[in-house]
């Protein structure tokens, strides 16, 4: 994951803008390829790091309550080691409005930087928004597989998608598409179980709804495939 990273990274948080009979994947890839000409070593290495949210909150190992993100942490991580994504939740669930505040902080920050490249956020969205205080929660992946029913996973991205990115996180880590052939793996319920063809159905349906046809719309976030694929 750390390896696809800085492509994504750039992908998602560069504005498409084609020039003229150009597509807009070539001039991402031109935009991409000159702001790389212009890293340092640091900062390409800062790119590839992916750091947990109580890093740069406040308290004991990040676990203060109520959360708040500690300022001169954040300034560390991002000014300091130019770090390029964090992820998820360092206590509990925040309300919209605290992710709100907490992505804000985070890419305030990254605005200092000399290239001026956001900050990627993810979260483990595994089951609905399950990191938002209010959200839709869903049955697990597995029993998710159980319903045999693709146009319900492709439903779930969608509901999932529109609320993980109203809390203003575009990168969702799911779904998981190991196969379930081991009881004994304690993530065995993440998984859409032993089928390749089920696994292959419902995962596909499930990652249409998250995505789209547009990545970048406002109720649409970016999927991770986990974890073969690292």
């Amino acid at each position: 994951m750390t390896l696809m990273l800085p492509a994504l990274l750039l992908f998602v948080a560069l504005p498409a803008i084609a020039g003229a009979g150009q597509p807009a994947s070539t001039n991402i890839e031109k935009r991409v390829n000159a702001l790389l000409k212009k890293m340092s070593l640091e900062e390409k290495i800062g790119q590839m790091t992916q750091v947990a949210l109580d890093v740069i909150s406040e308290g004991d190992s990040g676990k203060a309550e109520p959360h708040a993100i500690d300022t001169a942490k954040l300034q560390t991580a991002i000014l300091k080691y130019h770090v390029g994504s964090i992820l998820n939740v360092a206590t509990s669930a925040h309300s919209i409005d605290h992710w709100h505040e907490i992505i804000t902080q985070i890419q305030d920050a990254a605005r200092k930087t000399r290239l001026g490249i956001p900050v990627i956020y993810g979260i483990d969205a595994i089951h609905g928004a399950s990191y938002t205080r209010g959200a839709t929660l869903f049955p697990q992946s597995i029993a998710l597989a159980a319903t045999r029913n693709p146009d319900i996973a492709k439903r779930i991205g969608e509901v999932t998608a529109r609320e993980v990115r109203a809390s203003g996180i575009p990168w969702n880590f799911h779904p998981v598409l190991d196969l379930g052939r081991e009881p004994l793996w304690p993530r065995f319920w993440e998984t859409y179980g032993e089928d390749v063809l089920l696994a292959t159905r419902i995962g596909t349906s499930y990652i249409s709804g998250l995505q789209g046809d547009d990545i970048g719309a406002s109720d649409k976030v970016a999927a991770c495939l986990k974890h073969y694929a690292g």
